[in-house]
């Protein structure tokens, strides 16, 4: 059977933050831009929740700031730690303009469907859901013109002026364009849970570290969603022990949870994350570019993923759509987005290498038994000022940007 074929200026496959803020973008500018989502809906583990400063900037500046924040969500205005029994103070928020002077810890996917429904007034924007694709179409010269895959109608092509890959770290068109990967390395992974909580408990508290066991506890509202750190490749040897075990672990380094922690039933109630840390070495061939997590996948540690993943959206827009839309865009336009992001992605991700291996991977190995604070955490706490530039550092990001795409 012939696949069913439509035609686009723009496909974006993968609608997770960078696919769905690069479509909305690019349709803003009047560009014909056609998502591809494989799933039904935007529930999904290992959604990041952390909606920093930087994106709700850009959510601001996209005029659509107050209708995000009537959404449910929770402000975190510093990040702070328990290290043993001494308190950490890494960041204040506070000295950022007060409409974005927080964290919002938001589950992405009510992000992504606010993003979607206030893409369903763009006319030039088409969200597929339950769309996957397959593998990218090439002309005779190795142009990616569009993209095959499936739908629940049966096979079908997309073509289009540029392909964009936002299919995240697993990402099926990165891969079929035989792009190089840079793999940077990590010693860590991390199992998911979350814990019920009542919402009247005041503690926010964000990182808990006790001798071999290091706790996140994000403040959901009426849950706890907890990441437990674990040593690369560790997961089977726990899975083997009885989930008491693991409970009983959860609950010594994060005593909070303890009289909740009897809610994971099984070791079907822990999700394992595994950690990695790389980028392409080539963002683009012809026709086709790879932005957020598909250029480059980024560990947990700060939260930080979700954003650079929607800095590279405005960052793609910003250089291409105006081109796209006249006609004009050429391939070296394509690497034109790689150049502008690489430094901010070399920069975050080399600080997350070097809190794995100086700082996680000590706890959890044993190394650390004595819980010695870092010497930059203990700065950080006796130097409240420290904590404003960390925020802003944390918050803002590298070289953030602005939405400068037009509207059409």
């Amino acid at each position: 059977m012939t696949p069913r074929q439509t035609s686009s200026d723009c496909l974006i496959v993968g609608g997770g933050p960078a696919g769905m803020m690069l479509g909305y973008l690019m349709a803003r500018a009047g560009v014909q831009t056609i998502v591809l989502e494989k799933h039904a809906d935007f529930l999904r583990d290992f959604r990041g929740d952390t909606v920093h400063p930087s994106t709700l900037r850009i959510v601001d500046e996209l005029g659509l700031l107050e209708r995000f924040l009537q959404l449910p969500h929770q402000r975190l205005e510093h990040l702070t730690g328990l290290f043993g029994d001494r308190r950490i103070e890494l960041a204040d928020f506070r000295g950022l303009p007060p409409r974005y002077a927080f964290i919002a810890l938001m589950p992405q996917w009510d992000f992504l469907d606010f993003l979607a429904s206030s893409g369903r007034n763009l006319p030039a924007l088409e969200v597929r859901m339950r769309a996957q694709a397959e593998s990218t179409l090439e002309d005779a010269h190795g142009r990616v013109v569009g993209a095959r895959g499936r739908d629940a109608d049966g096979e079908f092509e997309v073509r289009a002026r540029l392909t964009v890959g936002c299919d995240g770290r697993r990402s099926t068109l990165r891969d079929a364009a035989g792009l190089p990967l840079e793999n940077l390395g990590a010693p860590i992974d991390v199992l998911w849970f979350r814990v019920p909580r009542d919402p009247a408990e005041v503690d926010d508290t964000l990182a808990r570290v006790t001798r071999g066991r290091f706790v996140v506890t994000i403040d959901r509202g009426d849950y706890w969603q907890c990441a437990y750190v674990i040593p690369k490749g560790g997961a089977d040897d726990l899975r083997r022990e009885p989930i008491e075990t693991f409970r009983a672990r959860v609950a010594e380094a994060a005593p909070i949870l303890a009289g909740q922690v009897a809610a994971i039933g099984s070791w079907d109630d822990v999700k394992l994350l595994s950690v990695s840390v790389d980028r392409l070495t080539r963002w683009s061939k012809p026709g086709l570019l790879c932005i957020g997590d598909a250029a480059h996948a980024m560990s947990p540690i700060g939260g930080v993923g979700i954003n650079l993943a929607i800095q590279d959206a405005v960052a793609t827009a910003n250089a291409l759509a105006v081109k796209l839309r006249a006609g004009t865009l050429a391939d070296d336009d394509l690497d034109a987005v790689r150049a502008r992001r690489l430094w901010p992605t070399r920069v975050t991700q080399a600080v997350q290498v070097q809190m794995q291996r100086n700082v996680l991977a000590p706890v959890i190995s044993g190394a650390n038994a004595e819980l010695a604070v870092p010497l930059p955490m203990r700065l950080l706490t006796r130097l409240p000022p420290l904590q404003r530039v960390l925020a802003r550092v944390l918050g803002m990001g590298v070289r953030p940007e602005h939405v400068r795409s037009p509207v059409a």
